[in-house]
């Protein structure tokens, strides 16, 4: 049989790819990489109520973050100009799809629900994405490993309120927060630079805003 070619996509092409990713991120069951749920090397326990429903909303945060990095992930491959680039951030978005079937089946076995604020967060998340692959691709990955250098802060913040005895919680978060760290840093070997002070400032106040609304809703 003969090899067939891979196909150069065109614009057009990755914009449907795009908008069918956005379905599979909020609506539907994300595409997967080939690794298994750090949480099953944990025994189910139970949780005291109220710490179940204060994890349950941790985790909540945690899915529309990954639900942020989705979009910005799929915004800056669309508009990235080295291939490199965009298979480096094809291979993260993938990664990071893992971080998001995670955190939903946490939040789905600890009795929690998704945020309602999800396709919003989803449509700035993209915006923000596309604009720093316009903005050229040291900017991009910068962007990258800036927003990576914060999620590793903004989870450890969350494992200092997960009880020990939530291994599986806590074998999601600390997977997630080791995939985060080689993000940023893979970023930075493909040419990131270091972002303006106001940039990271509004990074972190729009972070704040997510986490203190997704909280609630």
């Amino acid at each position: 049989m003969k090899n067939e070619t891979p196909r150069n996509l065109t614009a057009a092409d990755r914009l449907v790819i795009n908008f069918d990713q956005a379905l599979r991120t909020l609506f539907g069951r994300p595409l997967v990489t080939e690794r298994s749920n750090p949480a099953e090397k944990c025994d189910h326990s139970e949780l005291p109520e109220g710490q179940r429903d204060h994890v349950a909303r941790l985790m909540r945060i945690n899915h529309t973050g990954e639900v942020c990095a989705q979009a910005l992930y799929q915004g800056q491959a669309l508009t990235a100009r080295k291939p490199e680039v965009r298979r480096s951030m094809e291979r993260s978005a993938a990664e990071e799809n893992d971080h998001l079937a995670w955190c939903e089946e946490r939040v789905e076995e600890l009795g929690g629900r998704l945020s309602l604020l999800n396709p919003f967060w989803y449509a700035g998340s993209f915006a923000l994405g596309a604009a720093a692959g316009l903005a050229g691709d040291k900017w991009s990955l910068g962007f990258v490993a800036e927003t990576e250098k914060q999620v590793e802060g903004h989870l450890d913040e969350h494992l200092a309120q997960v009880p020990e005895s939530d291994c599986r919680t806590r074998a999601i978060l600390e997977q997630m927060k080791e995939d985060e760290i080689r993000h940023g840093k893979k970023a930075k070997a493909h040419g990131g630079v270091e972002l303006p002070g106001p940039v990271k400032l509004a990074m972190k106040l729009t972070s704040k805003l997510m986490t203190t609304s997704v909280y609630r809703l």
